[in-house]
């Protein structure tokens, strides 16, 4: 049996675009929540953000990026539509 000579924390490639995936994702998340108007609804949208990727699984990871892309397009629209 071969034996990997990569280091036991080394993720795989796929582990590695999905860590990049949900890393892209939160920062847009945070971008976006920047563009709140109200300090207090930002602060709460920031910590929500940041409790919801406290708790991701790794086999939840795909649906979440999925989830997460959805609620940050509605959080864009509303945003859109309060500018106007």
């Amino acid at each position: 049996m071969a034996t990997s000579r990569l280091p036991p924390a080394t993720l795989t490639l796929k582990q590695f675009i999905r860590r990049q995936q949900v890393l892209l994702l939160y920062r847009r998340i945070f971008q976006t929540i920047q563009q709140v108007p109200n300090d207090s609804d930002r602060k709460y949208l920031k910590d929500w953000a940041r409790e919801e990727f406290k708790i991701i699984q790794e086999d939840t990871i795909r649906m979440m990026i999925t989830q997460g892309n959805m609620q940050l397009k509605e959080v864009e629209k509303t945003l859109a539509l309060a500018k106007s």
